[in-house]
């Protein structure tokens, strides 16, 4: 791969990441705080992510695919991605701002598979080069949450009570027209289908894979996979209006030590489950979901203030040792026939389904449990741990431990 188109490929991944971290991370406590949502509305904002990632392979499969190269469709979304950014950051309630995030997260989620497929298509390994262009997404995530914590201190109390933390939706969304614009430049991504080539729905969907659940291990680690996201539902809707509302300092960018556990353990990864193999991989994964809400029940802003670090820690252990130890055992059993189709399923299953479920119970507990001071958070936090351990245990019991070509 030539230098020029290194660069190129980094900076896309930097600002793909970017203008997520940008305001995603803080969108809680601007829903809370600034727009004064309910814990049922803040759900349904948050579950415009799960309706992109439903919508996605619709966009991918019937235009990207097969009418337009990669890179142009990325430029067109990320273009029209940041005209709706200026209208959230002007948006003045709930009602009118779900219309614009819905339709953002509609156009957002299929860039990450384009992202995906521009890289790809400039590889000649894929396999030792990704990773090393995949990185600096999770690089931008990290500055995005640092420049409004550190530089312009947009989550501080004083900020967030004079509605400054809406800022960062212009933040992402000039990162947004930068990536749009420069889209147009990247290397051509032809569409990987010919426009006369039929396609199923099954075939999107990736629903082509569902006969793998006649396996009782892959039916178990599939249900597992489901049922998860609900805890990590909570994680991306509660933790930051949680932290702010304990009157933790700098919150987005300590939130950050997540993003950089998840590059330290994804190296770590291989390791351990070479050593230890796939079930116990999973299970410390799932055992890291139940840890980390009881050190946020427990932990506090004060002398306690490690229990809640050590919390957001545990992220690289809670998303690579299930998530990606999943894709590993996905793409093992699915062989070269379902790959790609069994890799959609799990997407669709999680991050659609799943976190959808999980946004509207972590909405629903954050509203019952409610005193004279706030939300509590206490209570908040055990439930989650509770489901996790639920799944650890179900999981523990029904799936048999099995061998899995890491390949």
């Amino acid at each position: 791969m030539k230098s020029t188109t290194r660069i190129q490929l980094s900076v896309m991944m930097f600002l793909e990441f970017f203008i997520w971290g940008g305001w995603f991370v803080t969108l809680g406590t601007f829903l809370a705080k600034n727009l004064n949502a309910s814990g049922g509305q803040s759900a349904d904002v948050f579950s415009t992510q799960s309706w992109g990632a439903i919508i996605a392979p619709f966009i991918i499969g019937l235009i990207a695919d097969r009418f337009i190269n990669a890179e142009k469709i990325l430029g067109v979304l990320h273009i029209i991605g940041a005209a709706l950014m200026y209208q959230m950051y002007n948006a003045e309630n709930v009602t009118v701002f779900y219309p614009y995030v819905l339709a953002y997260m509609i156009l957002y989620m299929p860039t990450l598979a384009l992202v995906n497929s521009v890289s790809f298509n400039q590889m000649k390994n894929p396999e030792k080069e990704f990773s090393s262009i995949r990185v600096w997404g999770t690089i931008g995530w990290i500055a995005a949450g640092l420049l409004i914590s550190y530089l312009f201190h947009w989550d501080s109390e004083e900020s967030t009570a004079k509605g400054l933390l809406k800022n960062t939706f212009l933040l992402s969304g000039i990162a947004a027209l930068l990536l749009g614009l420069m889209s147009f430049t990247l290397p051509k991504t032809p569409p990987v289908k010919s426009a006369g080539e039929k396609v199923s729905l099954s075939q999107i969907l990736g629903l082509d894979a569902l006969k793998l659940l006649k396996d009782k291990n892959f039916a178990v680690f599939f249900i597992a996979s489901v049922l998860i996201c609900i805890p990590l539902a909570f994680y991306y809707q509660n933790t930051h209006p949680f932290l702010t509302n304990i009157g933790v300092k700098d919150p987005t960018g300590k939130m950050t030590i997540g993003q950089i556990s998840e590059v330290l353990f994804l190296l770590a990864l291989p390791i351990f489950f070479t050593r230890f193999g796939f079930k116990k991989t999973i299970l410390v994964g799932m055992l890291a979901w139940a840890l980390r809400y009881l050190l946020f029940a427990f932990g506090n802003a004060g002398e306690l203030s490690i229990m809640l670090l050590t919390g957001i820690a545990l992220h690289g252990i809670c998303y690579d040792f299930f998530f990606v130890s999943g894709q590993i055992y996905t793409n093992s059993k699915a062989g070269e026939k379902y790959k790609s189709a069994a890799q959609g399923l799990i997407t669709l299953a999680t991050y659609g389904v799943g976190m959808l479920v999980g946004f509207k119970i972590a909405g629903m507990i954050t509203d019952a449990y409610q005193a004279d001071g706030g939300p509590d958070y206490k209570m908040i936090w055990l439930i989650p741990s509770a489901i996790a351990a639920a799944v650890l245990l179900l999981f523990a019991l029904l799936f048999k431990d099995e061998k899995v070509n890491k390949s």
